[in-house]
């Protein structure tokens, strides 16, 4: 996995995980890459500094808690999370919704919706939540 710093066309700066370079400009190119607080398609690679670390030789006083390992510790919670749900994709909202009408049995599921099935979800008392990073289709994988 590798993360990026993104900025979307309104000047928003955030992080995202990706398979590899190829993943992130393959899902931008689809439009699959958005900002997570202005739902835009329009994102870019930001500049960002390199993770370099300190010398073996000098002690820096780092308690091993920095931004970027919180972040992995956070992946590796939400890929254990998700090990026994099932991804289905684009059906997210309409599988949510059924289960949640009792049209369908109740699994856990995750997908992905736009920000306005999301909202109507919501608004329907559908139990449902983001994740706290960005998933890449399973099918973009390497």
């Amino acid at each position: 996995m590798i993360v990026f710093d993104l900025r979307c066309a309104g000047g928003h700066v955030f992080e995202a995980w990706f398979a590899s370079g190829d993943s992130f400009a393959v899902q931008a190119r689809e439009g699959q890459v958005r900002c997570p607080l202005c739902d835009s398609a329009e994102v870019t690679k930001a500049a960002m500094a390199p993770n370099v670390g300190a010398k073996g030789n000098r002690a820096n006083g780092s308690t091993g808690t920095g931004p970027k390992e919180m972040l992995r510790a956070l992946a590796v919670a939400q890929a254990k999370m998700l090990e026994k749900s099932e991804w289905v994709g684009r059906s997210f909202a309409n599988r949510a919704r059924a289960m949640h009408a009792g049209e369908e049995s109740h699994a856990t599921i995750h997908g992905q919706a736009t920000v306005a099935e999301a909202k109507a979800l919501a608004d329907d008392g559908v139990p449902v939540a983001p994740l706290p990073l960005p998933l890449p289709p399973p099918e973009t994988l390497n």
